[in-house]
């Protein structure tokens, strides 16, 4: 459902005999194509509603404080009662419109390519149809030309063998306590402060989102509390790896690698949390893994080297889409998600 409030932009449209730039709000949403095969054909999810008797993609605005990522597979849920795993990103839509007081506004809806992992297809809301049509019907049904673009990077997503993807998201662990004040002797066991147990809990639907199944962290507790809201409310298991602390990664430089490229065997979509000083290493073997001829392989590289020159914010997720598996495995797409 739409919930959420504008936020501000400038568009360069002159105001009213000034001459200067007018502020426009810009309100922010996310929704999905969700996708299948069935008898060797693509086909794709389309909502009807009725109050404006149109065909689109399933979408809404933002809960304040929202990820786009999170409020994309929830309005995925709310308007189809299908849960989806977030998969590729795909090309973002912005139009105008007014708003409830006749303003004019900027839309801007950031989609993903979606798979359909449960729900139970029911419409509880303002969608009084779910239809799953091939490529060509899909383009001749939806009502509006900014949607075909959508579509159209899906289709060519699975020409190109990298629609069927599985997320690894790197994670820095949230805010700590600091060094300074921290009165324990092992540095291992700083625990998060305020800011950081917010963040973990922030994370937490993040990585929801992303189907995460597969979770692997440094033993250090500051990067266990960051990912254990997920791993508690998922019920999944949560794998410490001394490898992964600061600790362990300088008296042995190999052993983070070695856990990345265990869960680039298992191809699961997985989370690995680790610190500052150890990401550039993951992040390093990561690049090396960038699909060769991809037609934004250049950016990838280069989102990449930002990320382990940055080795990430505190609380931060660098959310990796890739195809294959161990050896083959190959990052076709790369996210970057602040809480």
């Amino acid at each position: 459902m739409d919930a959420g409030g504008p936020g501000p932009c400038v568009d360069a449209t002159p105001g009213a005999g000034s001459g200067r730039l007018t502020p426009v709000s810009v309100i922010p949403a996310a929704g999905t194509l969700p996708w299948r095969r069935r008898d060797g054909q693509l086909q794709v999810a389309l909502v009807h509603r009725p109050k404006y008797d149109d065909w689109s993609w399933a979408k809404g605005k933002l809960d304040p404080g929202e990820q786009p990522c999170v409020a994309a597979a929830r309005e995925t849920l709310e308007e189809t009662g299908l849960t989806v795993r977030v998969g590729l990103p795909l090309p973002t839509a912005e139009y105008p419109l007014l708003d409830a007081v006749g303003r004019p506004v900027t839309k801007r809806v950031h989609y993903w390519a979606a798979r359909v992992t449960g729900g139970s297809g029911i419409l509880e809301h303002e969608i009084d149809e779910v239809a799953w049509l091939d490529v060509k019907s899909a383009h001749d049904r939806l009502d509006y030309a900014r949607d075909r673009r959508q579509l159209l990077a899906l289709v060519r997503a699975e020409r190109d063998g990298v629609l069927r993807t599985w997320p690894l998201v790197v994670v820095r662990h949230a805010k700590a306590q600091p060094r300074s004040r921290f009165t324990g002797s092992d540095d291992r066991e700083r625990p998060l402060d305020a800011v950081g147990r917010e963040q973990a809990r922030a994370i937490a639907p993040v990585l929801e989102a992303y189907g995460v199944q597969r979770v692997t962290t440094s033993s250090s507790a500051r990067c266990v509390s960051t990912v254990e809201p997920y791993t508690r409310a998922a019920g999944l298991k949560l794998r410490r790896r001394d490898s992964l602390s600061e600790e362990g990664f300088e008296h042995d430089r190999a052993g983070a690698a070695h856990e990345l490229e265990r869960l680039l065997e298992h191809a699961d979509p997985s989370a690995i949390c680790s610190h500052g000083p150890v990401l550039p290493t993951l992040v390093d073997l990561l690049i090396g893994r960038v699909a060769e001829g991809h037609e934004r392989g250049g950016y990838l590289t280069e989102e990449l080297h930002t990320a382990a020159d940055s080795k990430l914010r505190k609380g931060e997720t660098l959310v990796c889409h890739l195809t294959g598996r161990g050896p083959e495995a190959r990052v076709v797409g790369v996210e970057r998600v602040y809480n």
